[in-house]
């Protein structure tokens, strides 16, 4: 567990975590507490999980991509990158659901050269619009085969997305960049002649599931948002 994974989760690990103890240590004397003692728990058990943060062995080589997500893939489709590339993409959709860990990483190495966030509505991570309507933070992966877009998307539940690395970093290839607290959804575009290496309804874990296979050509992007 990553301490400032576990920061973020801070006003809902510590108040459910005291209620617990606080509700346990009552009902030793009058077991009429339990009932609010076992929700307590029940709640800081659930938080605990959703705030973990597990090491995981990253796959090497500048052709590889690896997920940016936990989750499943419930969407692959060809579209228009308008943001960024301006240019049509393969769109490849992750679903997080409250149990998946929900810490992003880059899906390559390189350089971040955008980072935008996007005010929006809050509709179910599972809306079809849902990446159009709700509120997202949109980054740019600039590495040496391709310049990738990963936008991360707020559901119903998950209304905070938290950013921790900034336009003008250069990270790693699985680096933590950030986390969508409670159920969400993850995007990210490819180059057209990128060879995806998942299907809808695969199940991919971020950092470590092999998602894609770049082309050996570089893909450039606007140099009006280089830095």
């Amino acid at each position: 567990m990553r301490f400032q994974t576990l920061f973020e989760g801070r006003h809902f690990l510590v108040p459910s975590f005291l209620a617990a103890m606080f509700f346990g240590w009552l009902s030793g004397d009058w077991c009429g507490w339990l009932w609010l003692a076992v929700p307590a728990a029940l709640v800081f058990i659930f938080c605990a999980n959703f705030f973990r943060d597990p090491d995981r062995p990253i796959p090497a080589g500048d052709q590889i991509v690896v997920a940016a997500a936990d989750g499943v893939v419930d969407a692959i489709e060809i579209v228009e990158e308008k943001e960024v590339l301006h240019r049509e993409c393969i769109r490849v959709s992750i679903f997080l659901n409250v149990f998946d860990v929900h810490v992003n990483r880059a899906p390559i190495a390189g350089r971040i050269t955008y980072q935008q966030h996007h005010p929006g509505t809050y509709l179910d991570a599972r809306h079809p619009y849902c990446h159009q309507k709700n509120e997202a933070l949109t980054w740019a992966f600039q590495g040496e085969l391709a310049t990738l877009v990963v936008r991360q998307i707020t559901g119903a539940i998950a209304r905070r997305i938290v950013p921790w690395s900034r336009a003008g970093e250069a990270v790693e290839k699985g680096h933590r960049f950030g986390m969508i607290r409670f159920g969400s959804r993850t995007d990210i575009f490819f180059p057209l002649d990128t060879t995806l290496l998942v299907k809808i309804g695969d199940r991919v874990e971020g950092g470590s599931t092999v998602f894609a296979r770049l082309a050996n050509g570089y893909i450039s992007i606007p140099s009006q948002i280089l830095l």
